[in-house]
């Protein structure tokens, strides 16, 4: 197994610990503090982080990989940070009386974007020979 795939790997473990984190906080901390709204918004972003760590673990797993594989792991990890991030920032701003971190939406969808060209690298790469 080559080192990117190590780190990709590793790199979506950590991920997935982390959102799996962030889920039992939302649930048991930020659940009775948020409005319905704000705690969707919540769940979104712990559920595409799950799958993206997922995602970062697939492709370690996919060491066959001829082009862009650096490319790939980085939009991943690029849109993990972007997407998800953000929309924490959100929410944990509407925690305040005026959200001061409601910006943030205007960035969410370059994450969103970091996301799907992932995705279809990877499965471009899928198809080569």
């Amino acid at each position: 197994m080559n080192s990117l795939a190590k780190q990709s790997i590793s790199t979506g473990a950590v991920v997935a610990a982390i959102a799996v984190a962030l889920g039992a906080f939302g649930a048991h901390v930020l659940r009775p503090k948020l409005d319905t709204d704000a705690f969707t918004i919540f769940e979104t972003a712990v559920r595409y982080q799950m799958y993206h760590a997922l995602a970062l673990i697939l492709f370690g797993l996919a060491t066959e990989f001829k082009s862009y594989p650096k490319i790939i792991y980085t939009l991943f990890l690029v849109g993990i940070i972007i997407f998800c991030c953000t929309l924490y920032g959100i929410v944990l701003g509407s925690l305040m009386e005026t959200n001061p971190l409601k910006w943030l939406g205007a960035i969410t969808p370059l994450g969103g974007i970091a996301f799907i060209t992932a995705w279809v690298l990877f499965a471009f790469n899928s198809m080569k020979k």
